[in-house]
């Protein structure tokens, strides 16, 4: 499968230099700290997090094409039980997530490819390194070419 520019190192599949400590890495996300089964990484099991979002982008959009939706999503940071909760969402070129509404305070920032973020009768098209303000009403969201982007969702408490 063809990745697109997604970043500076997502498509060659390379990451930044190792630094001396830096922990190991499997999947963009550290091997501790991590319920890989519900795909989540507490803020509160470690002191200092640090992963590769271009790593799990790269991850995610390998098996989005076998995906019922064409898209596959990992919520990274938090959960519906919190208060704030990241995920990176990866989509196949024409992929969907239907309209539906916001469950709180969110942007989208698109880590690689091209979206359309549509709400009513207004649409904004993201691109690599852009952040878009979700509005508060129904919205959808559609990868114009293969995407990745990382919600963050802050509900109030």
């Amino acid at each position: 499968m063809h990745l697109p520019e997604l970043g500076s190192n997502i498509a060659r599949g390379t990451s930044a230099p190792r630094v001396p400590g830096e922990r190991e890495m499997t999947g963009g996300v550290p091997r501790s700290g991590v319920d890989r089964a519900a795909g989540h990484l507490w803020a509160d099991d470690l002191a200092m997090q640090k992963f590769s979002l271009e790593a799990l982008a790269r991850e995610l959009l390998g098996r989005a094409p076998a995906a019922g939706g064409q898209h596959t999503a990992q919520t990274v940071v938090g959960g519906h039980e919190r208060v704030l909760r990241q995920t990176v969402i990866a989509m196949i070129g024409g992929a969907v997530l239907a309209e539906h509404e916001s469950p709180g305070e969110a942007t989208v920032y698109v880590l690689g490819g091209r979206v359309r973020l549509s709400a009513g009768d207004a649409s904004w098209i993201g691109r690599d390194g852009d952040l878009l303000v979700i509005p508060d009403s129904r919205h959808s969201l559609e990868a114009l070419e293969d995407s990745a982007v990382l919600l963050t969702v802050a509900k109030a408490p």
